[in-house]
């Protein structure tokens, strides 16, 4: 297995959207596809990409603008937290109509929850429930690769904004310090804006670092 991350940088609050795949098989996933729906395919074309699915770690607009027209260009489900139904489904709630996008109103085909186990790609994706963001947010551990894709759970040296509808603080720390601490301190962490990060220093550096037990 050879697993290789591209980032796109889409939309015009630079969200990253990653295409993962398998250098050997062509096998992919898309993670976030954020915006510009023509660019994304276009980059799985150029790379002779076959996803298999698109992963959506929370349902901002800002994470998920380009996700029905992916989805329909490509013939591939969408795959999501459960928790995040409501959310994804109303404009108000997923922000979309506040940061002047079109609304939207998306259902996944797939829904998903802590601790499930995505077998795609040839890679094996845990899902790891982690509320704060939005209530529903999730992260995607991919342990043999030593990979978590964390949406706007955790940053470089930053936390995820919790003033937005179904957003806690209590709980974001809580995600973070409970369930994302405990991994290795090898684990490279792809975030959804920024820069990509290690484990290891966000234990040290992180705010929400001082709230560890």
């Amino acid at each position: 297995m050879d697993m290789r991350i591209k980032t796109m940088v889409l939309g015009y609050v630079q969200t990253n959207c990653y295409l993962v795949y398998d250098g050997e098989t062509g096998r992919g996933v898309i993670i976030d596809p954020a915006d510009r729906a023509p660019e994304i395919v276009s980059a799985c074309r150029e790379l002779q990409v076959t996803p298999e699915a698109v992963l959506l770690t929370h349902g901002h607009g800002d994470h998920v603008l380009a996700a029905d027209a992916v989805r329909q260009e490509l013939g591939i489900p969408v795959i999501a937290s459960r928790a995040e139904r409501e959310l994804l489904a109303d404009p108000a709630l997923n922000y979309s109509t506040a940061l002047g996008m079109p609304d939207i109103r998306l259902k996944a085909d797939r829904e998903v929850e802590d601790g499930d186990l995505l077998e795609l790609a040839g890679f094996r994706f845990q899902v790891i429930a982690t509320p704060g963001h939005t209530g529903g947010s999730v992260c995607y551990l991919e342990e043999e690769n030593e990979v978590l894709f964390s949406g706007d759970t955790l940053f470089e040296l930053s936390l995820g904004r919790t003033d937005l509808p179904t957003g806690s603080t209590k709980d974001i720390v809580e995600s973070i310090t409970g369930k994302l601490f405990v991994l290795p301190d090898d684990i490279m962490v792809y975030p959804g804006h920024g820069n990509a990060t290690v484990m290891g220093r966000e234990k040290q550096y992180n705010p929400a670092a001082r709230y560890r037990r």
